[in-house]
């Protein structure tokens, strides 16, 4: 079965071509195309016209690449949620009107959830706790009870949407943290930065404060960086292992964008090592929002029974991780 995935949450439209083979998923496509700002962050309608105009060289690009004609495709996904309101609103849109056009089945899918299940058709990782950190989610996720529970989270704002801030505010261009993480190679001096942790729970406002405060009183950008990177990346792997001792899993996956960054990895994997446990990561591709993670979770779904009426399609802008019945892991 074959399953085309649209992603138009944030920043992102992508499209993406999945086969099942054997259980496991096989990316047949996965085309990015990714909104950059003049300057500051994501403006929402300009994302979405970004979408609007790009959207269907995406498709046609992703068919190519997958060497399918559309009437091969059995199924059609979209991000249906969480995200930016007129991002999701055109993604929702252009797949409504290929199911329509090929009478294909629909299948809205949570944005979040598709970065786990991505993770568990490409990797060998088969009950993980899912450390999910991107520009606008940070949670730390567990399939318990029929649902993918969240047993942490930010109680401000995502881990990428703070390392962006900050990019922002010491005048590094958007996205920040590929930008960050090389200068915090460079950084020295570990500057005392609030650590914010409350029970499986992070805060990161405090700390955006303080790096910049350290940032107008002249500090080493280079030590600003290495010194955020140190201290929010330990928080996070703090509350990962606690959510791990909390199920009782033995295996960690990280998804997102900020998933990418090699620290943040050296540091997870330390702590599963330590536990016995084993950590992964999919490849940087499906690690960023992309369209596969769409259509994989699209298609999965599907073969459980699950699909989405087009009258019915409708975005959740807060579409939460554990709303949603994981009927296929029943």
């Amino acid at each position: 079965m074959i399953s085309l995935g649209i992603e138009g949450t944030a920043h992102t439209i992508g499209v993406g071509i999945v086969e099942d083979e054997s259980e496991r998923c096989k990316v047949l496509a996965n085309v990015i195309k990714t909104y950059h700002p003049e300057k500051g962050g994501i403006h929402p309608r300009e994302a979405a016209n970004h979408h609007a105009k790009y959207i269907s060289q995406v498709i046609k690009k992703a068919l190519e690449e997958a060497k399918l004609d559309p009437d091969e495709v059995d199924v059609i996904s979209f991000s249906q949620g969480p995200g930016l309101g007129p991002c999701l609103r055109t993604a929702a849109t252009a797949a409504r009107a290929l199911s329509l056009y090929l009478k294909k089945p629909l299948v809205g899918v949570n944005h979040c959830i598709a970065h786990l299940e991505i993770g568990r058709g490409t990797t060998d990782c088969k009950d993980p706790v899912l450390l999910y950190v991107s520009g606008g989610n940070t949670q730390v996720i567990a399939f318990a009870n029929g649902r993918y529970r969240v047993f942490g989270e930010t109680l401000d704002i995502g881990i990428g949407n703070f390392l962006d801030k900050l990019g922002r505010y010491m005048n590094l261009q958007f996205p920040s943290g590929p930008i960050i993480e090389n200068l915090a190679k460079k950084g020295e001096k570990l500057l005392d930065l609030p650590y914010t942790v409350k029970g499986m729970d992070v805060a990161f406002s405090g700390m955006l404060t303080s790096a910049q405060s350290y940032f107008d009183s002249g500090e080493r950008i280079e030590d600003i960086c290495f010194s955020v990177q140190e201290i929010a990346f330990a928080a996070l792997t703090e509350v990962t292992e606690r959510a791990m001792a909390h199920v009782g899993k033995d295996e960690v996956l990280l998804g997102g964008g900020v998933a990418r960054n090699k620290r943040l990895r050296e540091m997870i994997e330390t702590m599963a090592k330590e536990r016995g446990a084993r950590s992964f990561v999919p490849r940087d591709d499906l690690c960023i929002d992309n369209g596969a993670m769409i259509a994989w979770t699209g298609l999965i779904m599907y073969k459980s029974g699950i699909e989405t009426k087009v009258e019915e399609s409708y975005i959740e802008q807060r579409f939460r991780t554990d709303e949603v019945d994981v009927k296929w892991r029943e």
